[in-house]
């Protein structure tokens, strides 16, 4: 294949702030940053990446992408999250929904599934 992800940008407000929310909340590192963006990474340097640029319009809608993420134990992750600062939301999910939705800082939706036994 002649195509691979690279990183997955996201608009921020604060760069630098949600980009280190991120790498606390994913456990990953900053391997680059500057004025124009913070690229958080695994510890070991993988890639895709995920790239916070700052933009100054604020977010006003549920986002069109978001990124989901399968935990070992869904319900203790998602309480490590809301104490790490992100908040649960509602996009119009069930009662039965089998996933957790939540939002950084900076409102961007992500889902907690519940975790999956011998991977995907």
């Amino acid at each position: 294949m002649g195509l691979r992800l690279w990183s997955i940008v996201v608009d921020s407000a604060d760069h630098r702030a949600l980009a280190r929310w991120w790498a606390g909340a994913l456990d990953w590192q900053v391997f680059h940053e500057d004025d124009e963006q913070v690229v958080v990474c695994t510890h070991d340097m993988r890639f895709p990446g995920i790239v916070f640029v700052p933009v100054d319009d604020a977010k006003s809608t549920k986002n069109r992408l978001h990124l989901d993420f399968a935990p070992d134990d869904r319900d203790a992750e998602v309480e490590r999250l809301v104490t790490l600062g992100a908040s649960r939301v509602d996009v119009g999910q069930t009662d039965e929904a089998t996933w957790v939705v939540l939002a950084d800082p900076e409102g961007n939706e992500f889902c907690v599934l519940r975790a999956r036994e011998g991977g995907m």
